[in-house]
């Protein structure tokens, strides 16, 4: 399907690696400029290499902190100037499944770190729109994605779960705010999803219980599911990516203030 996204700019904040560095390589195989934005200047560049591979499309490594406004806004102005114009915005940056020092127990919770993951995730993707959104304004077309988690959906993580529950309602606010100004704000929930670092991670968790990497991924997944793997699976980070340049695309323009699970499955299964 073409989705006419030939020529358009975007912002991928979190694009170093995960995610949404695979968002950002499926951006660029539409014709889209990107500029991938993280705290991390050399990840950002090896990703730049790695998705410039055969490819003229143009792709700006850009460090900035999500936590501050000023780095936000020195960043998007950045872009704006490398690229020409912003017309798309991936929110994807994030401390992986929160703070390990936030995910506890309530009656141990580290109330500072969760404070912290919150700045980073949900108060770093408003700093990114408020940043980007006169000139989405100015031009009358945007399209804003969220990478939220399954986590909203879910009791036990504080962090994970309190900063997605929020991130939904920023979706919905400014798709409200923002639609006449021919603007949509969209929001993908992701499960347990393979990225570049998933490999090594499963193969760690294996050794220590003496099983296969395809034995643990079929207990991790299995039992959430009464179907099994055909419904309940581990979600690649290129199938989150291509709903996310979906919703980037005029094929979505009639989708807005909505959150769109890419879970493989799991969220069916969820007891509310």
């Amino acid at each position: 399907m073409d989705l006419n996204l030939n020529g358009k700019k975007a912002f991928v904040a979190g694009g170093s690696r995960g995610m949404g560095k695979a968002i950002a390589k499926v951006l660029v195989e539409e014709g889209v400029d990107v500029a991938i934005a993280a705290r991390d200047i050399e990840r950002l560049e090896n990703a730049a290499n790695d998705i410039r591979k055969n490819t003229s499309t143009k792709i700006v490594p850009i460090s900035f902190d999500t936590g501050d406004k000023e780095s936000v806004d020195s960043a998007i102005k950045n872009a704006h100037s490398e690229l020409g114009g912003i017309d798309i915005l991936i929110n994807s940056a994030a401390i992986p499944n929160g703070s390990p020092a936030a995910v506890r127990p309530i009656d141990s919770l580290d109330e500072n770190a969760l404070i912290g993951d919150f700045n980073i995730k949900y108060v770093g993707a408003l700093r990114c729109a408020r940043a980007v959104l006169p000139y989405m304004q100015q031009q009358g077309w945007g399209k804003i994605v969220n990478i939220s988690g399954i986590n909203a959906r879910k009791a036990g993580n504080l962090t994970g779960g309190a900063r997605n529950v929020a991130l939904m309602h920023l979706t919905r606010s400014l798709a409200m705010q923002f639609g006449r100004f021919g603007i949509n704000v969209n929001c993908i929930y992701p499960g347990a999803t393979r990225t570049e670092r998933t490999p090594e991670a499963m193969l760690k968790r294996a050794k220590v219980l003496g099983i296969s990497a395809e034995e643990l991924e079929k207990q991790d997944f299995a039992p959430d599911s009464p179907l099994g793997n055909f419904i309940c699976r581990l979600v690649d980070a290129k199938e989150v990516a291509d709903v996310a340049v979906f919703l980037c695309s005029d094929k979505s323009s009639s989708i807005s203030g909505e959150a769109i699970a890419t879970d493989g499955g799991a969220g069916s299964f969820i007891s509310y």
